[in-house]
């Protein structure tokens, strides 16, 4: 697959070229549990502020990519209530009294239906909008996003979310080696832990794009705008 000549992005480590038609905005996992305050990740000791900080600019790539009726795709990691699709090996890890399935402050932890599970206010997806309730943390693993994908005549994603390190780079992984060409936004993805977000985001570029291409979303909505002026 390679992107069609359209709309051009500076980025690390070469500029991003794709076709707003056939790209789609991915929002990973931002989700009540890990974003706010009291919530799951909260409780576990980590700062939700340093993912709350995405918010603001990914609202405004958001509106921008409806606003160029891009395709936009939001994920949830979560669980069945009955636990049917979480393997021992992630159930049996973590604070043993916070585990997955465990009452937590907004509900069940990661047990898809609860208030936590679901995705925050400030980037509720409209109706229409592809929801994957995903059981890993790759946006491919057990779910149907890449035949959605391919059924949407999809080869570029523009990758946002949460945490840069975890399901972030495990779902560009995953498209990467599904063939399709990826652009993380480096201030719309976030993580509780500062280096990991800084050789994170450098992982992805590293060796030529090995895993693809990292810009600021400024520079993504900056490409929106000149691709929608007349020529």
């Amino acid at each position: 697959m390679s992107p069609v000549a359209g709309a051009v992005v500076p980025a690390d480590p070469t500029p991003f070229t794709f076709d707003p038609t056939s790209t789609a905005l991915v929002i990973i996992d931002m989700q009540r549990d890990f974003v706010e305050p009291g919530g799951f990740g909260e409780t576990l000791g980590n700062d939700v502020g340093l993912l709350r900080g995405v918010i603001p600019p990914l609202r405004e790539v958001l509106a921008a990519a409806r606003a160029a009726a891009m395709t936009v795709i939001h994920t949830r990691e979560g669980h069945r209530p009955d636990l049917s699709d979480c393997p021992p090996a992630k159930l049996n890890r973590g604070n043993p009294t916070l585990r997955i399935g465990a009452p937590g402050p907004k509900g069940r932890i990661l047990i898809r239906g609860e208030y936590g599970h679901d995705i925050i206010d400030e980037l509720a997806p409209l109706p229409g909008e592809t929801i994957i309730d995903k059981p890993g943390k790759g946006s491919f693993h057990g779910t149907d996003l890449d035949e959605r994908l391919h059924a949407s005549g999809i080869t570029s994603l523009v990758v946002t979310g949460v945490t840069t390190e975890v399901c972030v780079h495990t779902t560009v992984r995953e498209a990467n080696d599904r063939g399709y060409e990826c652009l993380v936004l480096s201030d719309c993805v976030g993580s509780y832990f500062p280096e990991f977000q800084r050789v994170g985001l450098a992982m992805i570029a590293a060796q030529g794009g090995i895993f693809g291409w990292v810009a600021p979303s400024a520079a993504f909505l900056a490409s929106l705008i000149l691709e929608e002026l007349p020529s």
